[in-house]
């Protein structure tokens, strides 16, 4: 049993020698004259000094504007800081400025095919004349673009080729219900459409022909498709009659980068539009700015995950969550991105292992979920794989546990940086995780990034240390969003983020801070279990509860009842075959009570066959909570938000049985 705060690793002085961050601050202390006695220190700066590291940032990554910028930061309120103002600059030409002819730009495989590479001269080309066939079609600046594609280069170049002449992208994985897609696409109106015919999992094709065209006879905004053949590469036959083929369209004479213009936009100028997961309500349409997102991709990829020029890395996403925004990012700073499409367990259990491990990835990256699974499984990777090249795990997408952590120390390599962090599709980006020079603490995320003013606060606004409270930015960062899209007079954005605290970003996660800038995600504060006056973050009954062999997954809810009652029940999915005892319920309570507290032990414990979450991975526990308490099963959760909707029903029928109880 491994305990919260245990040293797993530490890195040697040459290790950290040899390190991005280290290399930066050696330019800080030559360049600015800041001299830093340790990274704690070095962080404090970056927050009192926040211009200041903003402008190091900038001149160390060598950003390109056509046009200065007058400041660092205009207006400083949130929200709606400005950063740069005046300065005119472009996210996909700070990308193909990387281009070296016969060197790979990036890797990509799935389920039948195996590793291929592309090289950069053909990516880049391809950018470029895509891009000159959208301005034929007449898509200017700001015109939005979207993509139903899969995890494939197409959808790298589709993204390129957009922001390279100003256009605003969003995407949709194809595993995504035409509900959930129209929800998000009609917010935005898109002119132009980019879709594949259907996609593979698990060895069973999943042909959406049929979903296309709903999508487009549905969306009167979309002036052009440009369709992909993916599952059958053979099929010719359009989604509708004015479609165009993706080869048609590429099939043309190259475009010289000499000869091709990037439209030079202003920092604050839309990028893309990401959505919030929309589980439980309309999807937040989020739109992220060409400048913000370069920036701190840099700072994100280069100083904390410690990428450099053709280092090889994965991350296990599909295009329609953030992290695959993170990972095309990675070409802005020369790094090689593994694109996977498909399951990550199929046809073996440790495919995507094998996959990272002949392509020589440095950084293989999951959601703890993934982790889970596969120590479900009883994988072990490392008795068939060398992992020569590996050297950091990035973990993301869900609270990490200790248990998490340690699990990649015993079956994939002693000598590893696992690297947990916490961030998010709102900012498309990560407010804590790595900070290459500490020891990876088990359980423990290990400091705020750089410019980032992350705090835990009270109700009324205090700090606090050693003490869990609201998830808050207490300064703007470059990569906050512009706005939501179609948000009139900014008032969704607003209450989404600065109603509690007035100037205060509050993300809606429960979070501790230690004395030591050591970070716990203790789960969503709208999910928070109050037990007696007592706050509880559900990340520390899933801590206990999963560690059990015996246990496989669980949910926990908390539900306010008539007369200042509550009840708070443990959903457990079980080993199949085995059945929920009274001994297993004691031998919860027990490990709960011995864990934590007697206020951590539920009040009733459930047997479920699954346990429901999105397609990105997080657990729901919002939605069954409102289904609990008698909400419309179809206003508490949206099912084509959900990997595994049927999951559902369950709760539903658990409400009808148990309504005595539940009121």
């Amino acid at each position: 049993m491994v305990t919260v705060g245990e040293i797993l690793w530490e890195p040697s002085p040459e290790w950290v020698e040899q390190t991005n961050l280290y290399a930066f601050r050696q330019w800080l202390k030559e360049n600015r004259n800041v001299e830093f006695d340790d990274l704690h220190q070095m962080r404090r700066w970056s927050l009192d000094h926040l211009d200041d590291f903003w402008q190091a940032a900038w001149d160390y990554f060598d950003i390109e504007a056509s046009s200065p910028p007058s400041a660092v930061l205009g207006k400083r309120t949130m929200p709606g800081a400005q950063w740069f103002p005046g300065s005119k600059l472009n996210y996909a030409q700070h990308i193909l400025r990387n281009e070296k002819p016969g060197t790979t730009a990036l890797l990509f495989a799935n389920e039948d095919q195996v590793l291929n590479e592309l090289d950069w001269s053909v990516l880049a080309n391809s950018v470029r004349v895509l891009a000159t066939e959208l301005r034929k079609m007449g898509i200017k600046p700001g015109d939005r673009v979207a993509s139903y594609m899969t995890n494939i280069p197409e959808a790298a170049i589709a993204l390129l080729a957009c922001s390279s002449i100003g256009a605003i992208w969003s995407s949709c994985s194809p595993d995504f219900g035409t509900h959930s897609v129209l929800d998000r696409l009609s917010q935005i109106e898109p002119k132009v459409l980019f879709c594949v015919d259907g996609y593979e999992y698990k060895g069973k094709a999943f042909n959406r022909k049929a979903e296309v065209k709903n999508i487009i006879e549905t969306l009167p905004s979309i002036e052009n498709v440009i369709y992909l053949p993916y599952l059958d590469k053979s099929d010719a036959e359009l989604p509708v009659q004015n479609a165009v083929l993706w080869h048609d369209l590429l099939d043309k004479e190259p475009v010289e980068a000499a000869d091709f213009e990037f439209e030079q936009v202003p920092f604050d100028h839309p990028l893309w539009i990401l959505f919030s997961s929309g589980t439980t309500g309309l999807p937040k349409a989020i739109v992220h700015g060409h400048g913000g997102i370069i920036l701190q991709h840099y700072v994100l990829g280069v100083l904390h995950y410690n990428l450099k020029p053709q280092d090889r890395l994965f991350f296990f996403t599909t295009t329609g969550w953030m992290m695959w925004n993170f990972v095309i990012s990675s070409l802005l700073y020369d790094a090689c991105p593994i694109l996977y499409d498909g399951n990550p367990t199929y046809p073996e259990p440790d495919a995507l292992w094998k996959m990272c491990d002949d392509a020589g990835a440095v950084l293989f990256g999951a959601s703890p979920t993934l982790q889970q699974m596969q120590q479900n499984m009883g994988l072990v990777p490392k008795d068939k794989f060398a992992f020569e090249k590996l050297e950091s795990i990035m973990l993301a997408g869900s609270v990490v546990s200790a248990e998490c952590t340690k699990w990649f120390y015993d079956n994939v390599k002693s000598d590893l940086y696992v690297a947990p962090g916490s961030g998010g599709t709102d900012i498309c980006n990560g407010f804590c995780g790595p900070m290459p020079g500490l020891p990876v603490k088990a359980g423990v995320i290990q400091m705020p990034h750089l410019g980032v003013d992350l705090q835990a606060f009270d109700e009324n606004g205090n700090a606090l240390i050693n003490e869990v409270g609201e998830f808050v930015v207490t300064q703007p960062m470059p990569s906050m969003p512009l706005y939501f899209w179609n948000d009139e007079g900014n008032v969704r954005y607003q209450e989404t983020y600065f109603e509690e605290y007035p100037g205060v970003w509050r993300q809606g996660d429960y979070f501790m801070i230690n004395e030591e800038d050591g970070c716990f995600v203790l789960g969503r504060s709208d999910a928070t279990l109050n037990r007696y006056g007592i706050r509880i973050g559900t990340a520390e009954i899933y801590r206990a509860v999963d560690g059990l062999d015996e246990v496989e997954d669980s949910i926990i809810v908390n539900l306010d009842l008539p007369g200042e009652q509550f009840f708070m029940p443990l959903f457990v999915k079980l080993p199949e075959g085995k059945v929920l005892n009274d001994e297993l319920k004691q031998k919860i309570c027990q490990k709960l009570r011995n864990d934590y507290t007697p206020r951590h032990i539920p009040d009733e414990i459930y047997q479920t066959d699954e346990i429901p979450y999105t397609l990105t991975g997080k657990k729901m526990e919002v939605p069954v909570r409102k289904i609990l308490m008698g909400k419309d099963p179809d206003e508490a959760a949206n099912r084509d938000a959900m990997s595994n909707p049927e999951s559902l029903d369950y709760f539903i029928q658990f409400r009808e049985q148990h309504r005595d109880k539940l009121g």
